[in-house]
């Protein structure tokens, strides 16, 4: 299939091993580096390509394009594109729940949503204390069935993204109870919170804080039942690097979205891409990418290649690693 409307952005795999688009930055790098692996494009033709999902019972991958108002497919087995829901509602993050279902973050409709196995929509959250949420941006569960999601504004700002509407809460963190459905703000302290993303073990959820002065931040939190404790800081983007969506992997190292902040002295080449972190926050190595990457996730059969959907395009390259 060819996606309309979007520009496409031309791309040529490596075509010598080891790929140089995976750069090592630590030699504790060079052990998730698979020699003979190299960056691919799936897809090109999206406005602003976000929020990966695989389903490994269809193999199959979602992602959003936000702007153009639709959700993506791509077929592992024959590597077709196809429309899987339009309009979505300007849908951004999603994520699955212990039983399967698709769960996501829409902008136009201010709320999370759960796509039931007969394909209706049950909504989870769109309000807290009487007031409409801003625009739930990324989603994540845990075992237990709660689901976390972080709502920033960006989604009110304008109409790409949305539409332009007054802003009634300020950036939130919020938790869905998987029991009780209860909604409970668990931050209302970061600026522009996006990705998010926990520990292995779930004991620790590390936030993206987006508009962080002077650098973008991730932050990690003990989680405690239905609340955070402990703030402190886990990586610090430095200079003019900018953190976005966020995965872990079994062995409790970050990869994260990355790419330039807007400075205009900065080299978006350097920067554009997923740079990996080690648990002491230490960088590792960086997967360089023709564009900015959004978000990410690990997906395959044995959870080793990790999807990348970034501005135009989505990329996938297998790693010496498995996503939880």
């Amino acid at each position: 299939m060819n996606l309309p409307e979007g520009p496409r952005i031309p791309f040529q795999p490596a075509a010598r091993y080891p790929d140089p688009a995976f750069r090592v930055l630590d030699a504790r790098g060079r052990a998730l580096r698979l020699f003979s692996s190299s960056v691919q494009q799936l897809a090109s033709g999206c406005h602003w390509a976000e929020g990966p999902v695989w389903f490994g019972d269809g193999r199959f991958l979602l992602w959003s394009d936000i702007p153009n108002n639709r959700i993506l497919r791509w077929d592992d087995c024959s590597g077709a594109v196809s429309v899987f829901r339009q309009p979505s509602n300007h849908a951004n993050g999603h994520a699955r729940d212990p039983q399967g279902r698709l769960v996501s973050c829409e902008h136009l409709t201010r709320r999370v949503t759960r796509t039931e196995y007969d394909g209706s929509l049950t909504v989870l959250a769109d309000r807290f204390d009487g007031k409409r949420l801003n625009s739930p941006n990324d989603i994540t569960c845990q075992r237990d069935g709660s689901i976390w999601f972080t709502d920033p504004s960006f989604g009110i700002h304008g109409w790409w993204e949305g539409e332009p509407a007054p802003q009634e809460l300020p950036h939130g963190v919020y938790r869905i109870d998987g029991s009780t459905g209860r909604v409970d703000c668990v931050l209302a302290d970061l600026d522009a919170p996006n990705g998010l993303a926990f520990s292995p073990d779930e004991s620790v959820l590390y936030v993206v804080e987006s508009r962080a002065t002077p650098h973008r931040l991730v932050w990690a939190y003990d989680v405690q039942g239905a609340k955070l404790a402990n703030k402190r800081l886990q990586l610090d983007a430095a200079g003019p690097g900018a953190f976005d969506g966020i995965a872990v992997d079994a062995g409790g190292r970050i990869w994260a979205g990355f790419g330039v902040d807007g400075s205009p002295q900065a080299d978006p080449t350097d920067l554009d891409g997923v740079r990996v972190f080690d648990r002491d926050g230490t960088p590792i190595a960086h997967i360089h990418l023709p564009e900015r990457c959004a978000n990410l996730c690990f997906g395959g059969p044995k959870r080793n290649r990790l999807f990348m959907a970034a501005s135009h395009s989505l990329y996938a390259l297998y790693v010496n690693a498995q996503g939880i």
